[in-house]
């Protein structure tokens, strides 16, 4: 009888922990999201002087809607 006894207390005793670790986690605000990871898959574009193919964060944009990999090769490109 006294094993019972114990196994109910600490059911409940597990039980109420859980609980409280539940409304914990509910009240806390998201995490910020995360930055991409390092190598991960980047939009790429392609110079429209060389064709080089680039990260289109790094491209140049020149007249038109053309991107260009350096100041140089827009510069080429502008009459």
């Amino acid at each position: 009888m006294k094993y019972l006894l114990v196994f109910a207390v600490v059911f409940i005793a597990v039980w109420l922990w859980r609980k409280n670790r539940r409304e914990e986690m509910q009240s806390r605000p998201p995490p910020p999201p995360k930055p991409p990871a390092v190598g991960a898959p980047q939009a790429m574009v392609r110079c429209a002087h060389c064709g080089l193919h680039l990260p289109a964060a790094d491209a140049i944009a020149g007249p038109g809607g053309a991107v260009f990999c350096s100041v140089a090769h827009r510069q080429a490109a502008s009459p």
